[in-house]
């Protein structure tokens, strides 16, 4: 069941994520150099644990876009743009966090950002990831939702056995 429902919509991820270098967008700027190699499936499934990677969720409350992004969130993603918008324009945020490319960029800013080894393992993999973007960069080894949780690691199951 969750490979008919979740299979396209991670591949419909994967692939937009994988043009991003392609896009006429404005670089993020952060504020560590700290990169982190995010395998693809990571970025599917943290978005499938986010909103099961519901490509049309627009904002809800304070959160928008397939991965439910805060404007908070975005601002310490670096901040990133579609069609180099002005990062201060009064809908640089909304427009980019709907975008699951330029949303997948922002969550990539925030994980490079607050890098760090949540869960304690002393490897930094995506179940750290996953841990940043629901939790934050300060509070990342604390208590996670379940539900979210059985999300993201049935994704991961799934997508690591395809």
């Amino acid at each position: 069941m969750i490979g008919k429902i979740i299979l396209p919509i991670l591949m419909s991820v994967l692939c937009v994520y994988a043009q991003v270098g392609s896009l006429d967008t404005q670089p993020a700027v952060l504020a560590s150099p700290t990169h982190q190699v995010i395998p693809q499936q990571c970025f599917g499934c943290i978005c499938e644990a986010s909103s099961h990677c519901d490509l049309k969720a627009g904002c809800r409350g304070d959160v928008c876009g397939p991965f439910s992004i805060t404007w908070g969130y975005w601002a310490d993603g670096g901040k990133p743009t579609l069609n180099n918008e002005k990062p201060d324009a009064p809908s640089a945020y909304a427009n980019c966090v709907n975008d699951v490319g330029c949303a997948a960029r922002t969550v990539q800013g925030y994980i490079d950002r607050y890098a760090q080894d949540c869960n304690g393992d002393g490897v930094m993999n995506c179940d750290d990831y996953v841990r940043l973007h629901r939790l934050g960069g300060y509070g990342c080894n604390g208590p996670i939702d379940p539900k979210y949780m059985e999300s993201y690691q049935s994704c991961m199951k799934y997508v690591n056995n395809n």
